[in-house]
């Protein structure tokens, strides 16, 4: 670790494989990450989303622990033998690559099981790690891909018009269209997010920052 020049490289990529030597993932590490990573023999990255040390499989279960590990010739790239427990990817493949480009450009191989996805990661982390997905998608095949092309205006003013279509069915006190127009802002939120790389984690924990102070004192203190 002492070849590793963490105040030219502050982050550098870690590729992951098994025992078998198939490829299961690409992170990043920073300095804390990779001691916790030989301090304890389990395997910790930097999330740039989150912006936060984790563990792998800290939410899923499908932890990894570290065999070997190498850095390559510039000191700034590590390759890990882990032995995995479940699957790699957050999509429940076995490895993060899984897609193939043939020499046409079609991707194939792009099979999700996305009820088991719910189950281990949740509702709102599944759908916003597949807008994040659809930022590369083909505009002519994805909504998702359309919007983010269009840029943060065109999203903003979804969100505005979606929130106010939600606003109107709690007025009318229709459960079925709140239902309906809250998924509709939900969806249109997190693509926000995604547009300019906020996990909804960030959002969580500003939520949690403000539990046990009563909404006048928090807004008082915006003012301060």
């Amino acid at each position: 670790m002492h070849t590793i020049d963490w105040n030219r490289t502050p982050l550098i990529p870690a590729i992951a494989q098994d025992e078998s030597g198939a490829v299961l993932m690409l992170a990043y590490m920073n300095k804390e990450a990779l001691e916790r990573t030989l301090a304890t023999k389990e395997v910790h990255y930097f999330s740039r989303s989150k912006n936060r040390i984790w563990k792998k499989g800290e939410t899923s279960g499908n932890t990894q622990k570290l065999l070997r590990l190498w850095v390559d010739c510039d000191s700034d790239c590590l390759l890990l033998c882990v032995q995995q427990k479940g699957d790699a990817c957050h999509t429940l493949h076995r490895s993060c690559f899984f897609r193939e480009i043939g020499l046409d450009d079609v991707v194939q191989n792009d099979s999700e099981d996305v009820s088991k996805q719910i189950a281990t990661y949740g509702v709102i982390e599944t759908l916003y790690h597949t807008l994040c997905a659809r930022k590369s998608a083909d505009k002519t095949q994805s909504y998702t891909a359309q919007l983010f092309a269009k840029g943060e205006n065109t999203i903003g003013k979804k969100i505005v018009e979606e929130s106010a279509e939600l606003a109107f069915a709690i007025k009318d006190k229709d459960k079925h269209d709140i239902i309906y127009e809250a998924a509709d802002v939900l969806y249109h939120l997190l693509v926000g997010l995604a547009s300019v790389d906020v996990a909804p984690e960030h959002v969580f924990g500003e939520l949690a920052r403000r539990m046990g102070t009563s909404g006048i004192a928090e807004k008082a203190s915006r003012k301060a």
